[in-house]
């Protein structure tokens, strides 16, 4: 039975109709996936499902006592609360049904037959099982820990920032584990480990969830069910976003000429998934199953820890080799550059140089220094420490803040501010709406105001107008954010037939595979990594040496906890006894059960002798049985010391 249902719904604004006579029905723990274009309606169909926006026609249904709540783009707080206050205050309901049920327990334990308390205790036990809080204070503190929010958590939360903000507000949902969770664009201000994170927590939790993201890994990952709004209307497709290209694609095919362009795109990124990633993730099974292997000998023989590791980053510098770039030409050249700001320290001792043909990503941890990086190459910092050497050449700047771009102006001014309606791009004259429609910009656009045009729209507007200009090097500061998967397949498709370098910061992966051909991996504490192939391959590389790194450690521990057994609360001769005894008494009980097996059969006694036989149970009987007195007691005096 369906949690929640949209029957027949249509909703229209000045602009005209966003959705037109659609229904959806959402499962209990499915996750589904929104796509389409920016301003096509996903925004407004989550918000009708969230029950915040109503609905021009039709009708929204749900169960009595379901709860859906949803991650908004600009959460609210009590401003003067820290940042674990106001995390606990929307635990609130949580917190008093853990309280109750403990209540509960101390009053059966007078009253054990009560069937109220019991019944009530049940209810209470079902709600918390549902929203797996039995273990809420750990559940906060992994939380705050894994959303980079620990050095934060004491503070006012008027002092954060809007990227630390949405963390909080998404932690306290993913912590009261709503009946059903909205989300829109969840992964914007999460770095690709807490993004990690975010997709361990929805798939372990089990959560029922309507989603709206541009991160297409993140949708292959998550998504049970993709559903596109397009014209209006919904299309639903089974599974993540792999599936959806194949599906995308077939019925494309079988659509009018004018859709051929979109269809070359298309092809294009089905083609890139199943070639690139399948067989990388094919790659990474055969791996992972040899380092499990190795793993259990390791169990047995901590010495194979050093082996395993030296297979990984074997592994590692086979595809991190550096490809000659003797014939190109220099665009930038970093000497031992460092930087520190407000006392940190971001850059240390990086030399790097830049060809005329690179496609590098710039990745790794919020707050690491990757957009510093991009300002002291654009001369808008100065390096502590070291030299930066420029070619003569022209850069292209995208950043966040969109500052090439006029709301006073419309769009025709913006791509032609000296008249006319051509541009030049990558050397071909084409006029203005030609490009743009490239960029999904109808025709009516080109007299509207920079202003009043939405992020999403105003990123595409900036990106368009950075490939219309001669440049030899693109610098890209999260260029993803705020587009629609449509838009992000353009951009990709314009980066291809780029013929300059290309320099970006992003942590949305799937891209960053798709278009990097060298890494720069910013770890933290000013430390750097020149890295080849692809960023997710040296996620799972990474990945695989800190659960390495983890089981090397528990081994540690383990060692040195049996030492400290050994000299704290054993003798020596009680600890070898203890070690040997288990082998012996269980040589002792086979033998005992192989003569009672033979004084069973008459063959057997008769071959071997009954007296004999008999004689030789009694002996091994008797030696068993002090030897089993010897290792409970042994056991025992183990276990007063605990």
């Amino acid at each position: 039975m369906a949690l929640l249902d949209l029957i027949d719904i249509s909703k229209s604004y000045e602009t005209g109709k966003i959705l037109e006579e659609v229904s959806l029905f959402i499962e209990p723990k499915e996750r589904i996936a929104v796509i389409g274009k920016n301003g096509g309606g996903k925004s407004t169909l989550i918000k009708i499902i969230n029950g915040t926006l109503e609905a021009d026609n039709g009708r929204r249904i749900i169960q009595n006592g379901i709860k859906v709540e949803m991650l908004e783009q600009n959460p609210e707080f009590k401003e003067h609360e820290s940042v674990r206050e106001n995390i606990a205050s929307q635990l609130t309901e949580i917190t008093e049904k853990r309280r109750e049920y403990e209540d509960i327990s101390l009053k059966l334990e007078h009253d054990f037959k009560n069937e109220n308390l019991i019944k009530k205790q049940l209810e209470i036990a079902s709600y918390l099982d549902a929203h797996n809080a039995w273990n809420i204070d750990d559940k906060v503190q992994r939380v705050i820990e894994e959303f980079d929010l620990k050095e934060h958590e004491n503070k006012s939360i008027s002092l954060l920032s809007g990227g630390e903000r949405r963390r909080i507000a998404l932690a306290g949902l993913l912590l009261k584990k709503p009946d059903i969770l909205l989300l829109d664009e969840p992964t914007n201000h999460l770095d690709v480990y807490m993004t990690a994170f975010l997709e361990e927590m929805l798939l372990k939790e089990n959560f029922t969830l309507v989603f709206i993201s541009h991160d297409r890994y993140f949708i292959d990952k998550i998504a049970t069910r993709t559903i596109e709004i397009d014209n209006s209307k919904l299309k639903s497709f089974d599974g993540g976003y792999a599936n959806y290209l194949r599906v995308k694609e077939m019925l494309l095919h079988s659509m009018q000429k004018e859709h051929e362009n979109l269809l070359k795109i298309l092809k294009s990124e089905e083609e890139w998934l199943s070639h690139g990633v399948k067989a990388r993730l094919k790659r990474d099974e055969g791996r992972k199953q040899r380092v499990l292997a190795m793993r259990e000998r390791a169990k047995q023989n901590p010495s194979f820890i050093r082996k395993i590791k030296l297979e990984i980053e074997r592994e590692k510098h086979n595809f991190n080799q550096e490809k000659s770039v003797n014939r190109q030409k220099m665009l930038f050249e970093l000497e031992n550059v460092s930087k520190s700001l407000g006392g940190k320290s971001l850059i240390k001792n990086l030399s790097i140089r830049i060809m005329q043909k690179d496609r590098i990503a710039i990745v790794g941890k919020n707050g690491a220094g990757k957009s510093t990086l991009l300002k002291l190459l654009l001369g808008e910092l100065k390096s502590d420490e070291g030299k930066i050497k420029k070619g003569e050449f022209e850069t292209g700047y995208f950043d966040q803040q969109r500052v090439m771009l006029d709301d006073e102006k419309n769009i025709l001014e913006t791509f032609c501010p000296n008249g006319g309606d051509r541009v030049d791009v990558q050397g071909k004259n084409m006029h203005v709406f030609g490009y743009l429609k490239n960029f999904l910009f109808p025709k009516e656009y080109l007299d509207k105001k920079i202003g009043i045009l939405s992020g999403g729209e105003k990123n595409r507007v900036a990106l368009a107008l950075l490939f219309a200009k001669k440049t030899d090097c693109l610098i890209l500061d999260e260029p993803t954010n705020d587009l629609d998967i449509p838009t992000i397949n353009i951009l990709e498709e314009y980066i291809r037939n780029y013929h300059g370098a290309v320099l970006f910061v992003s942590h949305d992966r799937y891209f960053v595979d798709k278009i990097a051909k060298k890494l720069l991996i910013f770890k933290g504490n000013g430390k750097t990594v020149e890295s080849y192939g692809s960023y997710s391959e040296y996620l799972e590389y990474e990945s695989e040496m800190a659960e390495i790194e983890r089981f090397e450690h528990d081994i540690n521990t383990i060692q040195i906890q049996k030492s400290k057994t050994k000299s704290q609360k054993l003798s020596y001769k009680e600890q070898r006894d203890y070690d040997k005894l288990p082998q012996i008494i269980e040589k002792l009980e086979s033998e005992i059960i192989e003569l009672k097996a033979c004084l069973a059969n008459p063959e057997c006694y008769q071959q071997k002798g009954v007296l004999t036989l008999t004689e030789l149970l009694a002996q091994k009987e008797n030696e068993l049985e002090p030897l089993v007195e010897r290792y409970l007691e042994i056991e025992e005096k183990l276990e007063s010391f605990e």
